[in-house]
């Protein structure tokens, strides 16, 4: 290399952001995925046997898939191409796995084919991969935020394995940004810094797990200071980090994700987080139709007879919406919300139709006993429809020993929470009265 390549070189590095000159050099060096890249994780045992074969990457921005495939290309001494599935055409790509396939002739040497944001393959560029991945041509490795078996063809799946990345921990970024106030080569350790307690935990935090956004901000905050030595505070990070877009598409993983936990929270009665994925869904641009059509089923799924008044408010919350319209129904979501998270639960009508439509499924019907038939016609009298039957309004207490049913079954089972406590006690004393006129079952 002469001194006009190193010169020119160096002036590339000096443009990078922050965040691309500190990307790691080795898997030592790598933050984060422990749970595959730690010591005897699937990951590092398969590069310590030399078997890596394609994999896909997936995770949200800012967790080093594109890193991590740069530093496979190197741990296993494979030449390594990038594609983005964006910008590139299935011409490009035939042309690499046709290169690849002479490289592997001539030397020996296995190419790594990168491809960024690999759920934006076409379903044809996808299938023009499959024969050279299947024959060990080109190691395929994907990156992308979607869930892969939604996202990518299930023939490329299944020959791949699936590493799914997790935010970096507020730890794991604090650490990152430490080593770049440090390191004097790539990082910002040639400026004399003082860092004001709290302030990069705060940095972590507000972050949420993107490495990419906290180093960056990070040199922003630094670059953009006086003095010596620079002082950086809570407050400038803040002024140096921009509001980071909603990871949301109404239509893919993350909007069954988000109404999974949104859901899941609201059972488990915490209005806290439930607020938390409401927030999320609303900012994220989430259709408030869906969102009232969920929390009404909700109501009667998860709360059913605990509270009564779940459902109405449910139906409510809905019609107001409907109403109303955004941005001002957020305040009647967040109302229904809290309600149903604070509210007892009880799934026992949710189960009772289950067990009563297993029985319809499986087992022979039951006939409709004569005393409950139609007799609201002429020639049901001579067929002894409607005969002996009893109507509970000709009670006292509104209950009348009768069979309903024909043959013993209970379904219904309330729990002892809330009104359904209420519920449990009167039904006990209605069946031992209804159990009076059951006939015995047969032996």
């Amino acid at each position: 290399m002469n001194l006009f390549e190193q010169s020119e070189r160096k002036n590339l590095e000096r443009a990078l952001p922050l965040a691309a000159r500190m990307r790691p050099r080795s898997l030592d060096e790598f933050v984060g995925q422990q749970h595959f890249l730690g010591p005897g994780q699937l990951l590092r045992r398969l590069l310590a046997a030399d078997r890596l074969g394609s994999v896909i990457l997936y995770g949200p921005p800012g967790t080093g898939k594109t890193t991590l495939a740069q530093l496979l290309a190197a741990e296993t001494s494979s030449r390594f191409q990038q594609l983005s599935a964006v910008t590139s055409g299935v011409k490009e790509l035939r042309q690499i796995l046709s290169e690849a396939g002479d490289e592997l002739a001539t030397s020996g040497r296995r190419t790594l084919l990168f491809v960024d944001e690999i759920h934006r393959f076409s379903k044809s560029q996808q299938d023009v991969l499959l024969h050279d991945v299947e024959n060990g041509v080109v190691v395929l490795v994907g990156a992308t935020t979607s869930n892969p078996f939604f996202a990518v063809i299930r023939a490329l799946v299944s020959r791949s394995q699936i590493f799914q990345f997790e935010p970096l921990s507020e730890e794991d970024i604090v650490r990152l940004l430490r080593r770049a106030l440090d390191d004097d080569q790539r990082g910002l350790g040639h400026i004399e810094t003082d860092v004001e307690p709290g302030a990069l935990q705060y940095l972590a935090t507000v972050t949420e797990g993107d490495a990419r956004r906290a180093l960056n901000a990070l040199e922003i905050a630094v670059l953009s200071a006086d003095g010596c030595p620079v002082k950086v505070s809570q407050e400038q990070l803040a002024e140096s980090i921009q509001r980071r877009a909603v990871d949301y598409d109404a239509t893919g993983d993350a909007h069954y994700d988000l109404a999974s936990a949104l859901i899941k929270s609201i059972r488990g009665s915490d209005p806290d987080a439930a607020l938390y994925w409401l927030a999320r869904m609303l900012e994220g641009g989430e259709d408030v139709r869906f969102l009232t059509r969920r929390l009404v089923i909700l109501a009667s799924e998860d709360v059913g007879n605990a509270d009564p008044q779940a459902l109405p408010l449910a139906v409510a919350g809905m019609q107001a919406c409907e109403f109303v319209g955004l941005p001002e129904c957020q305040w009647t979501l967040a109302q229904t919300v809290t309600y149903l998270a604070c509210a007892p639960k009880s799934n026992a009508s949710t189960i009772a139709l289950g067990k009563a439509t297993q029985d319809v499924r499986q087992g022979a019907a039951v006939a409709v006993p004569r005393h409950l038939r139609d007799a609201h016609y002429g020639g049901a009298e001579r067929l002894g429809h409607g005969q002996g039957y009893a109507s509970a309004h000709h009670s006292p207490d509104g209950v009348v020993a009768q069979d309903y049913l024909g043959v013993d079954r209970i379904y219904y089972e309330p729990v002892d929470r809330g009104y359904e406590a209420r519920i449990r006690q009167r039904l006990e004393e209605i069946r031992s009265r209804l159990k009076l006129a059951r006939p015995p079952e047969p032996r």
